[in-house]
C-alpha cells in the first residue's frame, strides 16, 4: 500500500530524515518507534506533504505521492490524526467530525460513519454539542481519531496519540486503536515514543533513531531483540 525509499529530508541544512525506507501493507498495523527528535513526526509531515524532502520516494498504492498536492493527499484515502491531536478547539464535537468527513468517501459513508464512531468513543456522543477545546487531552484525542475515521480513510496514520496523557487514558486510547484494526481491518501507521504500547499489537515495527531506521522486523523478532529490551523496554 505504502512505500518508502531513500527519504531525506531536512530543515535548515540540518538532516532529519536519513536514507529513510519502509513499507506498509495492506490491513497492517505499522509501528514506527523512537525517542524524542528521532523524526517521527518528520516522517509523517512529509508524507502529508507539509514537508518537501530533499530526495527520496513515496509510493501509495502505486502513485507517487510526492506529485500530489498536500491537499488533495488526504482525498486518495490517508487520514493524519497530528501530534498534540490539534482539534478545531472552537468547533464543536460535531462539527469537528463533519470537518472529517469532507472527504468524497467520507461524506459518501457519513450516515454509517457517524454511529461507529460514537459506539467506539462513546464519551464523544454525550459532548457532542460541547466546543472541542473545553475537552480534556483524552477525550480530544478521542475526538482527533474520530475526526480521522470519519474521512472513510483506507490508511490511518497517529502520530503519538499518547503524548501528555495519563497512563489510564493512554491505555484506554490504545485499546480503541487496537479495537479499529482488529474489527474493520484498517490499514494503520503508528509512530509512538511509549514503545512497549506500540509494538505490543503491531505486525511490523521500525526504530527510528536520529533520523535513521536503524532496526525492523516482525511484532515477535522486535520484542525479542536485546537492543530493544535494553533500550526501550527496560528489560
Amino acid at each position: 500500500m505504502l512505500k518508502i525509499r531513500s527519504l531525506n529530508v531536512a530543515y535548515g541544512g540540518l538532516k532529519a530524515l536519513n536514507d529513510v525506507s519502509l513499507d506498509v501493507e495492506e490491513g497492517q498495523f505499522v509501528t514506527v518507534v523512537g525517542p524524542n527528535g528521532a523524526g517521527k513526526t518528520t516522517l509523517f509531515k512529509t508524507i502529508s506533504g507539509v514537508v518537501a524532502p530533499l530526495s527520496g520516494e513515496i509510493i501509495y498504492r502505486g502513485q507517487k505521492l510526492l506529485a500530489v498536492p498536500p491537499e488533495q493527499r488526504a482525498m486518495l484515502g490517508i487520514a493524519h490524526v497530528p501530534e498534540g491531536r490539534q482539534v478545531f478547539a472552537s468547533m464543536t464535537v460535531m462539527e469537528n467530525l463533519e470537518m472529517g468527513a469532507l472527504t468524497k468517501k467520507g461524506r459518501a459513508r457519513w450516515h454509517q460513519l457517524l454511529p461507529a464512531i460514537l459506539e467506539l468513543f462513546p464519551i464523544l456522543s454525550q459532548r457532542r454539542d460541547q466546543l472541542a477545546g473545553t475537552l480534556s487531552g483524552g477525550e480530544q484525542q478521542m475526538l482527533a481519531i474520530g475526526r480521522g475515521l470519519a474521512s472513510a480513510p483506507d490508511l490511518l496514520m497517529l502520530d503519538e496519540p499518547s503524548m501528555g496523557l495519563a497512563p489510564a487514558v493512554v491505555d484506554s486510547i490504545f485499546d480503541r486503536i487496537q479495537l479499529i484494526h482488529r474489527e474493520q481491518g484498517l490499514t494503520i501507521l503508528l509512530v509512538e515514543q511509549r514503545v512497549a504500547e506500540a509494538l505490543e499489537f503491531c505486525d511490523h515495527g521500525y526504530v527510528l533513531e536520529t533520523g535513521s531506521m536503524v532496526l525492523q522486523g516482525a511484532h515477535d523478532t522486535l520484542v525479542s531483540n536485546e537492543l530493544v529490551r535494553r533500550a526501550y523496554l527496560g528489560m
